[in-house]
């Protein structure tokens, strides 16, 4: 016989987001468990930012800024995908 455990879903829900801000518009660049590894990756593209800064520049590239905030699994988008880390592929912010 198998035994049962009973799960709580609790603050299941709750998620730490990244957020990529260019402008006026924000995006969700990716999502954590923990505000600790959420706050890492945060410092992680504000790193690659920085180094590639002179470069976006140049290239008249708009310079994203991070920033880390609890977000309800719910609240994402229906078909959201992970940012690349300088926050835009092709020369479009995504």
């Amino acid at each position: 016989m198998r035994d049962l455990v009973s799960v709580s879903r609790g603050d299941d829900d709750t998620l730490w987001a990244v957020f990529a801000t260019l402008g006026r518009h924000t995006r969700v660049a990716e999502v954590f468990r923990s505000r600790a590894a959420a706050l890492e990756d945060r410092n992680w593209r504000a790193q690659q930012v920085q180094a590639y800064e002179d470069f976006l520049l140049r290239s008249r590239q708009p310079v994203p800024y991070y920033s880390v905030a609890p977000i309800r699994r719910a609240d994402l988008p229906r078909k959201w995908t992970p940012l690349p880390a300088l926050g835009f592929l092709r020369g479009q912010f995504i």
